[in-house]
């Protein structure tokens, strides 16, 4: 189809708007009948080959892939309000649900430190991510960097579990909102779910007060993202005042004999609750997806993501602080910690301030994981892996209105059945998933550069990234089988992961310089969060995983069936798909040449 027809075509989505027809939701030549899709599924290893061996272009996903949503976003954030945006997307449920437990049962005391190592490798995450948000501000952060520089089917596969860590993740906040509502009400926090017997426990209490709180959410995004904006930053102010409050009022109740055994479970329990008090530092890759609408992306996301992530860090920390020095860590509450601990030393009025507080915490999560989750699944949708329906923009709100609606709605049919244990374990597999792989985006990006990129470079850049991966596993491995606190086994992997490192700092010269603001310490720092976010994997239990593996063979169902052909009869119709020279091209980070713009079949271009 010539660049006549793809006008047209713009033109009839334009006038179609909201519509709900067949060619709002698969427009592409493979859907046009029966015949085609046949056809198309004959030509599936050709066309996978294709999309896994094409990388876009910064420039692509700047101006043509954004134009597919018809109608601009509005620029009208600055760094104050991703600040904010930053802090009342992942300060939530996290803290005060998570903190008790472990500290109860996992780590002691000591699980000050393991907010410190997952805040570390949160904040290697958060580095990585700003480079990429100020080179590529586009509304699909991770999606748009993964494909930029891994390639579409490994963007897509993060993208599947991107859009899982934001449904399960709002789904884990809006029951736990339920939980303290009920306690700010002076009921148990299950007083408000319906129990239902002849269900499996794990889904048997319903809840349909975490279905309204998404619900009202759902049309706070969808109204306007400035307006949430305001919203955010009043309720996160109120937020801050009470956790000071909380810090402060507890360390005048505090006894330091609290601290005499301050590790009882070792070095193990610190990092196996590192792995699970990650979950609470989601939310703040949100905050790159609003690159898109931020008034200077190069000043503003720097000092957004990093400074709220800073206030993050340490605002946990102090929490768990004081909580341990308030109680001996076998008498915390494992399901409202910081409620108990008042009401023990005296402060019983002091347990509804925290419930307020948290729940002014959650509904802000809520709030900003509503407008991140729609923008990725709008920039998702623009390369038709997901129906273009889901990317069209409200000329008048300049929201993505229909994917904030389908994410909320699936968000809330998740919170209405499933337990938080289970939706806190998977969420933390999926983030970590998609933080090693844009840490591992950010070497490639700056260490190969198609056509300056020697053969040579590429091959010890491809090896020593095959070591840093295999040791990190090798690490995370050993750790999650072992029972005991043999050393051997680190000593042999942790060298490799550091001559690999130090391969690429020697002997590749970087091929890209950052143009506004780039990582410190590359390779040394994404290196170092691909190996931390690997071992945080390894803490994880076993169901976890399984669930995350009938996840992706869903992702793949889909993708082979329908996001595979849609795709790719999206980048043959602009031209992606070029007839050149086979694997050369290849090498060259270019898109495979399987087919040409007018359908040459891969027999007959060589």
């Amino acid at each position: 189809m010539g660049v006549d027809g793809v006008i047209g075509e713009d033109e009839g989505l334009r006038r179609r708007g909201c519509s709900c027809g067949k060619d709002d939701f698969l427009p592409e030549e493979s859907f046009k009948s029966w015949g085609n899709y046949v056809q198309a599924l004959k030509e599936t290893p050709n066309r996978f080959m294709n999309r896994v061996l094409t990388r876009s272009l910064d420039s692509t996903e700047l101006h043509e892939i954004k134009a597919r949503s018809q109608h601009e976003m509005k620029k009208n954030l600055s760094w104050w309000d991703l600040i904010w945006f930053g802090i009342g997307a992942v300060i939530g449920s996290g803290i005060f649900v998570l903190t008790g437990l472990q500290a109860q049962q996992v780590s002691g005391p000591a699980v000050v430190l393991s907010f410190v190592v997952s805040g570390v490798s949160a904040m290697l995450s958060v580095f990585c991510y700003t480079e990429f948000a100020v080179e590529i501000p586009v509304a699909g952060g991770s999606f748009a960097y993964l494909r930029v520089e891994l390639g579409d089917f490994i963007a897509y596969i993060a993208a599947g579990n991107i859009l899982l860590e934001y449904v399960i993740g709002g789904a884990a906040v809006a029951r736990s909102w339920t939980s303290y509502f009920a306690t700010l009400c002076n009921h148990d926090s299950d007083d408000f779910v319906i129990i239902v017997h002849s269900m499996p426990d794990d889904y048997s209490k319903l809840d349909p007060i975490a279905v309204v709180v998404v619900c009202v959410i759902c049309v706070l995004a969808v109204l306007s993202t400035k307006g949430s904006s305001r919203f955010n930053y009043i309720a996160s102010i109120i937020h801050v005042i009470v956790i000071l409050f909380i810090i402060i009022a507890g360390f005048t109740k505090a006894d330091t004999k609290n601290y005499s055994n301050f590790a009882p479970f070792g070095v193990r329990g610190i990092f196996k609750s590192s792995a699970v008090l990650f979950f609470a530092y989601v939310g703040f890759d949100a905050v790159s997806t609003m690159a898109e609408e931020t008034k200077n992306p190069g000043r503003d996301i720097p000092i957004g993501l990093v400074g709220s992530m800073a206030i993050t860090t340490a605002a946990y920390c102090l929490l768990s602080v004081v909580l341990c020095l308030m109680q001996p860590y076998p008498k915390i509450d494992k399901d409202a910690p910081f409620s108990v601990a008042f009401e023990a030393v005296g402060m019983s009025w002091a347990k509804y301030v925290v419930a307020a507080g948290a729940l002014k915490g959650m509904t802000t999560v809520l709030l900003v994981g509503a407008v991140g989750q729609a923008r990725y699944l709008t920039h998702i949708a623009r390369t038709h892996m997901l129906p273009p329906w889901l990317a069209q923009i409200h000329p008048k709100t300049g929201t993505p209105i229909n994917a904030t609606i389908v994410m909320l709605v699936a968000t809330a049919i998740i919170a209405f059945f499933t337990d938080l244990k289970i939706l806190a374990d998977l969420l933390s597999i999926s983030t970590l998933f998609i933080f090693l792989l844009v840490a591992l985006a950010l070497i490639v990006r700056r260490y190969y550069v198609s056509g300056e990129t020697s053969t040579t470079d590429r091959i010890i850049l491809i090896t020593c990234l095959i070591l840093i991966l295999g040791s990190s596993i090798a690490t995370a491995t050993y750790w999650g089988v072992s029972e005991n606190n043999d050393w051997v086994a680190y000593v042999i992997t942790m060298p490799i992961w550091f001559l690999a490192t130090a391969g690429i700092a020697v002997f590749i010269p970087q091929a890209r310089k950052p143009k506004v603001w780039g990582v410190p310490l590359v390779p040394w720092l994404p290196s170092l969060s691909i190996a931390i976010n690997i071992f945080l994997l390894g803490s994880i239990d076993g169901a976890s995983f399984k669930r995350f593996g009938i996840w992706t063979c869903v992702l793949l169902l889909y993708y082979f069936f329908f996001g595979l052909h849609a795709s790719y009869d999206t980048a043959k119709e602009l031209g992606e798909n070029r007839i050149g020279d086979g694997w050369k091209r290849v090498e060259e980070g270019q898109s495979f040449s399987t087919v040409t713009a007018s359908g040459v079949s891969l027999d007959e271009a060589k």
